[in-house]
């Protein structure tokens, strides 16, 4: 048994969506840390083009809306046109929406709920003769959905499209995975926690503040999350299928009390 082989992404290809800044871009460094070649799509050609130019020759940028079907099927397109499979595919890209109950608009629901779960469902249907064509029993394809713990538990933000679209996509998790494994594409979810990014802007702004409420204490880094992503995608992660991999200091399962921060 060769550790570091287990952990190689050496010679695959990954897409990863939402790739040009927060949690996409830490597991696009991580993974071409790991000698995989990166794909990077965003709606902004210059947020993409800035993260290639920060992360290097093996990150190719593909800039594309995919908040629609036709969206998806461009990306897919447009990654067929440069490879004839795909190994990982890293549904990240998403949005979020704030706003009291009696207020709460109709385009909040349909923006994030379009983004977070139609999205991921449809690009990797449009993906999946490309995801087919990389996986094998001893080298299955992966799909990684990006999740959040706020689809695992209440949060105290009035966040209402994007808790019920981050509990709908680990639960669309298990449904995929179960029909996709017999292609050899294995579908997995990762759970993030506080991450600064500014997605999570309160994480971002008042780290210090979120940490307290957490049992590790402290938000997490962009190694907790390359990490993570890198055991899924890697041989490490042949035989993991369904699962959700809860990365977020242990406020899901190990918190005592009620979360409550100032």
């Amino acid at each position: 048994m060769n550790i570091n082989d287990i952990f190689s992404l050496q010679g695959k290809v990954a897409l990863v969506t939402g790739g040009s800044r927060g949690i996409g871009k830490m597991i696009a460094e991580g993974y071409i840390a790991q000698g995989a070649k990166v794909y990077i799509s965003s709606r902004s050609q210059e947020a993409c083009d800035e993260t290639v130019a920060e992360l290097g020759g093996n990150c190719i940028a593909l800039p594309v809306d995919i908040s629609t079907v036709a969206g998806c099927e461009a990306l897919a397109s447009m990654l067929a046109e440069k490879e004839q499979s795909l190994d990982i595919l890293v549904n990240n890209a998403g949005a979020a929406w704030g706003a009291e109950f009696a207020d709460f608009p109709e385009a909040g629901w349909d923006k994030v709920m379009d983004l977070n779960v139609k999205t991921p469902f449809f690009l990797t249907q449009k993906l999946y003769p490309m995801l087919k064509a990389s996986g094998t029993p001893q080298s299955p394809a992966k799909v990684i959905n990006i999740g959040s713990i706020d689809g695992m538990r209440i949060s105290q933000w009035e966040t209402y499209s994007y808790q019920a679209s981050k509990a709908a996509i680990l639960y669309l998790t298990k449904r995929m995975a179960a029909r996709l494994v017999v292609d050899h594409i294995n579908v997995t979810a990762i759970a993030p926690g506080a991450f600064p990014t500014k997605l999570n802007r309160v994480a971002l702004d008042q780290a210090e503040n979120v940490a307290k409420a957490i049992p590790s204490k402290r938000v997490g880094y962009d190694e907790d999350m390359a990490a993570a992503a890198i055991y899924l995608a890697a041989r490490s992660g042949d035989y993991v299928v369904g699962h959700t991999l809860t990365v977020d200091g242990g406020l899901v399962n190990a918190e005592l009390g009620v979360n409550i921060i100032d």
